[in-house]
């Protein structure tokens, strides 16, 4: 048995229906928003990580030889398979890789006892390269010393 709806209220007006619609709207927007800024941050951090990892290699590099490797002799394909399993990529692929300088070269010895190394992020408030010049579109890197 049903039960007969009130005279005059047959289902949603046309106001509530689109107040519905908007709040919808509103919430994907926010949604869509937040999905965009929490990929890239994670990709910052990505490559935030890499440098790291591949600082870390460089340290142990120099803890075994005395120096940095020089980048005309491989720069950081020197680290593979001792020090780093592979050379880290970027998370887009499609934007640049990681840049390595040696600096600080030594006039007596020939070798390298500083570094650069350099990433392009999206987030602009990672600026925290200390070296100079940097390469073009590279915002974000590590030096030692």
């Amino acid at each position: 048995m049903k039960k007969a709806m009130p005279a005059g209220r047959q289902g949603f007006t046309l106001i509530e229906i689109l107040i519905s619609i908007a709040i919808i709207a509103v919430l994907t927007a926010i949604g869509i928003v937040s999905y965009v800024s929490i990929n890239r941050n994670a990709r910052d951090a990505k490559r935030r990580g890499d440098i790291e990892q591949i600082r870390s290699a460089l340290e142990l590099y120099r803890s075994d030889y005395g120096y940095y490797p020089a980048p005309a002799s491989g720069g950081l394909t020197n680290l593979v398979d001792t020090y780093l399993p592979s050379i880290p990529s970027d998370p887009k692929g499609d934007t640049n890789p990681y840049v390595y300088q040696a600096t600080n070269l030594s006039a007596t010895t020939g070798q390298y006892y500083g570094y650069c190394l350099f990433a392009s992020v999206e987030n602009a408030n990672l600026t925290n390269t200390l070296c100079d010049p940097k390469p073009n579109g590279y915002n974000y890197g590590t030096k030692n010393p």
